[in-house]
C-alpha cells in the first residue's frame, strides 16, 4: 500500500480545495493520469498521478480543505514510490485543515461566557464570536444567545467560505495585517477620446507612464526584513469582479508590449476569466494591481486594498459629464476619477503624488 500526500502546489501554498475526483475507488490508474481537481489560489488545477496503480482510498471529498502533505489516495502498488508530481513537491504529514474554529472576537479576543451559555448557544446553532455581549464585564448571558436565535430564525445556516471568496479572504486579512494604507484621488480629463475608445487599455498604458515617472511603486515590500525590492519588469494585476469573487489574473510586461497586443492581452484574460481557465501561474506574482472598478456603473473614488507584497493599487471609477474650468471658464467636460492606495510604510506621499500625476497627464491625451 502505498499512500499519495497532497504535493506542494508553489507560492507558498498551504491547503487546497477538493473540486472532484477524476477517478474512484477500485480503478486502475497510470502515472500523470489527472486524480483530483482542486482549487487554490483562485485557480483550479489537476493534480496527477505519481505512479501506476489501483485506487484503494479516497481520503477526502468533495468541498474538503486539504492541507499541503496530507494524505489524498492510498494505492495497491507493490514497489511504487510517493516522490513527486508535475506540481510540486510533497512535504511529509497528515495535517488536515478543520474549518470550525472556538468562538472568538474579531481580532481574536476571548468569548467570556458560562458552560451553561456555551451549551444553549451549541444548542440553538448561534455563533458566540458574533453576539454583542450585555452582561457584567463583557460576559455573554442566555438572553444574548436567545435574542440571536430569534434573529436568525428562519435564515440559511452560515457556509463556509470556499474557492475564490475563501482566498479573497485571506488576501484581505493578511492586507489589513501588514500594510499601512494611504489613498489619493484625483481625476483625469478624458473628453477628448475618441468614440469607443477601450477604458481598461489606456489605463493599462497610463500605469506604465506613471511607473517611468516613479519607479517605487512597481515594487515588492518584504515586511520581515524590512526590505524593498523596485522592480523593472510591470507585470500588472487586472482586478475583475465575478459572481464567484475577486479574480486578479496578471497581464505580464505591460510595459514593453504594443497597444494591439495589450488588446489581445485583456481580450484573452478576460475569456478565461468568464471560464475559469486562468492558469495558476498567471495569478501569481503582480508588480503592482489596477481595478477599473467604474464599470460596474456606479462608484467615483474608493478606498482601494493593497496585497502584499506589492505596495500598491490604482482604481478608476465612472466616467461622467463634470464642470470644470477650462482656460478659466467653465465646461463640461468628461471627467475620470481616479484613487491611488499605497503602503505608506514604503512609498511616500511625494512619490504616490509624482505618479498619478503621470497617470492623468497619459489619460489626457486623445490616442
Amino acid at each position: 500500500m502505498k499512500r499519495f500526500t497532497l504535493p506542494d502546489l508553489g507560492e507558498g501554498l498551504q491547503e487546497a480545495e477538493i473540486v472532484d475526483w477524476h477517478v474512484a475507488v477500485g480503478d486502475q490508474v497510470t502515472g500523470e493520469q489527472p486524480l483530483v481537481s482542486v482549487e487554490t489560489d483562485k485557480a483550479v488545477v489537476e493534480v496527477p498521478s505519481p505512479h501506476d496503480g489501483r485506487v484503494a482510498k479516497l481520503h477526502a471529498k468533495a468541498g474538503d480543505i486539504v492541507a499541503v502533505g496530507a494524505p489524498l489516495v492510498d494505492f495497491d502498488h507493490e514497489g511504487a514510490a510517493d516522490s513527486g508530481t508535475v506540481v510540486g513537491t510533497m512535504p511529509k504529514g497528515e495535517v488536515r485543515i478543520d474549518e470550525a474554529a472556538e468562538p472568538a472576537r474579531s481580532g481574536g479576543a476571548k468569548v467570556k461566557a458560562t458552560p451553561a451559555v456555551r451549551a444553549l448557544a451549541r444548542k440553538l446553532g448561534v455563533d458566540l464570536g458574533a453576539i454583542d455581549a450585555s452582561g457584567a464585564k463583557g460576559q455573554i448571558t442566555a438572553d444574548d444567545v436567545k435574542r440571536v436565535a430569534e434573529l436568525l430564525a428562519g435564515i440559511e445556516p452560515p457556509e463556509p467560505l470556499r474557492g475564490v471568496r475563501r482566498v479573497m479572504a485571506q488576501k484581505m486579512a493578511q492586507s489589513h495585517d501588514e500594510v499601512a494604507p494611504a489613498t489619493i484621488h484625483d481625476e483625469a480629463d478624458v473628453d477628448a477620446w475618441p468614440k469607443g475608445t477601450d477604458v481598461t487599455a489606456r489605463l493599462v498604458r497610463a500605469v506604465v507612464a506613471g511607473c517611468r515617472a516613479e519607479p517605487a511603486l512597481n515594487a515588492w515590500y518584504d515586511s520581515a526584513a524590512a526590505s524593498r525590492r523596485v522592480l523593472g519588469k510591470i507585470d500588472l494585476g487586472i482586478a475583475v469582479d465575478t459572481e464567484d469573487g475577486l479574480f486578479v489574473p496578471i497581464l505580464r510586461d505591460v510595459g514593453g508590449r504594443g497597444a494591439d497586443d495589450l488588446r489581445r492581452g485583456l481580450q484573452a484574460m478576460k475569456k478565461d476569466v468568464e471560464a475559469r481557465g486562468v492558469p495558476p501561474e498567471e495569478m501569481r506574482g503582480a508588480t503592482l494591481t489596477l481595478s477599473n472598478f467604474g464599470t460596474f456603473g456606479a462608484g467615483r473614488f474608493a478606498a482601494l486594498v493593497v496585497l502584499p507584497p506589492q505596495v500598491a493599487i490604482i482604481g478608476a471609477g465612472r466616467i461622467a459629464p463634470q464642470v470644470a474650468a477650462i482656460e478659466g471658464k467653465p465646461a463640461v467636460r468628461r471627467m475620470l476619477p481616479l484613487s491611488l492606495t499605497f503602503d505608506h510604510r514604503v512609498v511616500s506621499g511625494g512619490e504616490a503624488a509624482r505618479f498619478l500625476a503621470a497617470v492623468i497627464g497619459d489619460l489626457g491625451r486623445p490616442n
